[in-house]
């Protein structure tokens, strides 16, 4: 795609710009970057790459030192208070996700009692199973399998291969990736003397409007009741959401966190890899746990933690610094024993 550089300021906030017109082919990183392509500086830090960057135009901070090397390069540039939206915002104007086909693939198993909007496109092999609703614009992979009773809201995307349960319910402008599975059993079961009785799971699972779901993630349905991820929340490769867990609004989780069931996470939760929740926790709004970190207590609002068990950072950060002193600790306590 090809660009004049004053056409995609139409499409990021506004902020001061100069440099000129160019031509803009694409757009890649500050090191990689070619003649021709936009590129981004997030911090001052990067002022040496700034200088020596083959890029034609770029998105700075609102930083002078910066804007005063993009002027001596030669270089189109426009400062916003937050580069990196504006990048976001000039890569949705220069790439288009690839679509399926228009149509629905001969190959495709649609049951008769399903409802297929308009200009839905449905992949090679996916199966889409009674009573299930496709509204206007969705698209269905290969090999995708949605099950009896499922609603999938307007222009939502289910990658190849991902599997959709029974009275799942997908809100409008949803990404499902690849490998994912919304609505599986949630992990109950009864022990008796004889073994484990299987308790069945007859909930469901709601996605909200416009969450996206990574590749390989499993979200679990609960005997009873729902689970369910809050409006516009995102959610990494390789995550577990247990049963009758609730996810606010706007939460982010990184890959191969782990929820057990009936979790609560409150509207714009941040939590970072690996992290582990134990059941019924509730989490405040706001609120960020660093990666690795486990939960066993319930989070206030704002609260930042760290640690296994997770505790707040401040409180963290002080006591790695005493557990990096051990040895040298150690050697003195040894020392002052033998004075004795």
């Amino acid at each position: 795609m090809l660009s004049q550089f004053h056409d995609l300021l139409a499409h990021l906030p506004s902020g001061a710009h100069g440099g000129g017109d160019p031509t803009l082919t694409g757009i890649a990183s500050l090191t990689e970057a070619q003649a021709g392509e936009l590129t981004f500086v997030e911090h001052v830090r990067f002022l040496p790459q700034l200088q020596t960057t083959q890029a034609t135009a770029v998105i700075l901070p609102l930083d002078t030192a910066l804007q005063s090397a993009a002027q001596a390069r030669g270089l189109a540039w426009v400062a916003l208070p937050d580069p990196r939206l504006g990048f976001a915002l000039a890569l949705n104007y220069f790439y288009q996700p690839a679509e399926l086909p228009p149509g629905i693939h001969p190959t495709a198993v649609i049951d008769p009692t399903a409802t297929v909007g308009e200009a839905v496109r449905v992949g090679a092999r996916a199966v889409v199973q009674a009573g299930t609703v496709l509204e206007n614009g969705v698209q269905v992979g290969a090999g995708v399998v949605v099950g009896d009773q499922v609603t999938v809201g307007y222009n939502s995307i289910l990658y190849a291969n991902c599997t959709i349960y029974e009275r799942t319910e997908i809100g409008a402008n949803c990404i499902i990736h690849s490998g994912a599975v919304v609505g599986s059993d949630g992990f109950g079961f009864v022990p008796t003397p004889d073994g484990w009785v299987k308790m069945p799971q007859s909930g469901r699972v709601v996605l909200e409007a416009g969450v996206e779901i990574g590749a390989n993630t499993c979200i679990d349905r609960p005997a009873v009741g729902e689970t369910r991820i809050g409006q516009g929340s995102k959610l990494d490769n390789l995550i577990h959401i247990g049963h009758g867990c609730r996810l606010g609004a706007h939460c982010a989780l990184a890959a191969q966190v782990g929820l057990a069931g009936g979790v609560v996470l409150e509207d714009w939760v941040i939590l970072g890899g690996q992290v582990g929740a134990a059941n019924q926790l509730r989490v405040g709004s706001r609120a960020q746990v660093a990666a690795k970190s486990g939960l066993h207590q319930d989070v206030p609002s704002g609260a930042v933690m760290a640690g296994y068990p997770a505790i707040p950072l401040s409180l963290w950060r002080k006591v790695v610094a005493v557990v990096q002193r051990l040895p040298e600790m150690y050697q003195t306590w040894r020392q002052l024993g033998r004075r004795e």
